[in-house]
């Protein structure tokens, strides 16, 4: 299987904030913006696996600033790493000044795809390389994300003290 590039699977996803999807500070819903973050994320699994994807899990969130009702906002899912079949999408959400023009980082997060067949089961993806220096340091990131996450599951045991240190420390 041909290894692919994270930019072959990039999206990009560009809305504003509508009253429906606001709290009552006016903010957007974290569970909005967690459902704009999976499309985004769907969109960029399926591009690089050429498969049907379903959510494995949500890894990580951060809701580092509020989103504004009224705000320009884009989603930006990269994969940052593909293993057997799952594939982990790297999110950045962007909020766009409205009189500048100027886009700040808001939030961002981890997710987990895997790519499956008509009946549901597991199918292998295309492997993955990194070209630019950030998509090496999420690819190489990934890989101890994974390897912690299993650890904690008790699927993983790892080899000595020093690898787990090397898990932990990473």
């Amino acid at each position: 299987m041909k290894a692919k590039k994270p930019s072959d699977s990039r999206t990009t996803l560009t809305d504003l904030v509508l009253p429906s999807e606001t709290n009552h500070l006016n903010n957007l819903f974290g569970g909005e913006l967690l459902a704009r973050m999976d499309r985004a994320a769907s969109i960029a699994a399926r591009r690089h696996s050429r498969r049907i994807v379903v959510t494995a899990s949500v890894n990580h969130v951060a809701f580092n600033k509020a989103i504004p009702l009224g705000s320009v906002v884009t989603v930006i899912a990269t994969i940052s790493r593909a293993f057997k079949s799952s594939m982990e999408i790297y999110i950045d959400v962007f909020v766009e000044d409205r009189e500048s023009g100027l886009k700040t980082i808001a939030n961002h997060a981890i997710y987990t795809f895997v790519a499956v067949d008509e009946t549901g089961t597991p199918v292998a993806v295309p492997p993955l390389e990194p070209e630019t220096e950030e998509e090496i340091e999420r690819y190489e990131a990934a890989l101890r994300r994974k390897q912690l996450s299993l650890v904690l599951a008790g699927k993983m045991a790892p080899k000595d003290a020093t690898e787990l240190k090397a898990i932990f420390n990473n």
